[in-house]
């Protein structure tokens, strides 16, 4: 299932948050905003959503549903407010991953090819699963809306126990791999970095697994399973009102 934020900056809704079942995007649960704050959510569990909403945001749109075994909750202390974060800094340390460095400036200039650069960069650093002191993958956020690019500047790369540093360079995302392989998406590919015999191979023998690059969106209609909710093995009934 995907929780998702978007608009279209039009009538009825403007903004919204929603659930669906990818690759569609058709809407089974649908919660209009109307403005660019907050929206989205997390998954606590496979039953159980957060949703990044103010109070008065919380009614489903017409025509959309919750199964009997889905509940959904408010996101932390204020949900609706702050814009990626504090959701993505969540997701991130739910996820493992630690701050471990912040700026103490910010260089902007909305006229150049980047509009704001992070001095230092934003810092978030993941340990190997099965080496936690011998690996850890770094993301560095550089900075945010390039010209004719992202919209937030990544780089990746993974610290050795001796202190060596293994740059992916620019790239949209990185994890470990429970087995202990690295994965990251680069340039509308993804690639895997072996774990063999205890140690981590070198960048240059990544292999690439799949690319995207040439994929363009077209419209589809959805399934009919697209269109429904899963059906899930005991599930509890909903009180009646």
């Amino acid at each position: 299932m995907l929780l998702y934020f978007a608009a279209n900056w039009r009538e009825p809704y403007q903004s919204w948050s929603a659930i669906s079942r990818p690759p569609f995007l058709t809407a089974l649960a649908l919660w209009p905003k109307g403005d660019g704050w907050g929206g989205g959510g997390l998954f606590a569990s496979s039953d159980s959503v957060l949703l990044n909403h103010r109070e008065l945001e919380t009614a489903l749109a017409p025509d959309t549903t919750l199964p009997a075994w889905l509940s959904v909750t408010p996101f932390g202390d204020r949900p609706g407010w702050g814009e990626d974060d504090p959701l993505w800094s969540a997701r991130l340390q739910r996820d493992g991953w630690k701050v471990t460095a912040y700026p103490q400036k910010t260089k902007d200039d909305f006229g150049a090819k980047v509009w704001i650069e992070y001095e230092p960069p934003i810092t978030w650093e993941k340990s190997h699963p099965l080496r936690p002191n011998e690996y850890t993958l770094r993301m560095s956020i550089l900075g945010m809306k390039e010209q004719n690019g992202p919209w937030y500047l990544v780089d990746h790369s993974v610290i050795g126990k001796d202190g060596s540093l293994e740059t992916i360079g620019r790239s949209d995302w990185a994890d470990w791999s429970p087995n202990g392989d690295l994965l990251f998406a680069q340039s509308g590919c993804l690639f895997r970095l072996g774990f063999r015999d205890g140690a981590l191979k070198c960048l240059e023998e990544s292999e690439q697994i799949a690319d995207f690059s040439g994929l363009r969106f077209e419209n589809k209609s959805p399934t009919e399973s697209a269109s429904e909710w899963p059906a899930r093995k005991n599930q509890r009934k909903r009180p009646s009102k």
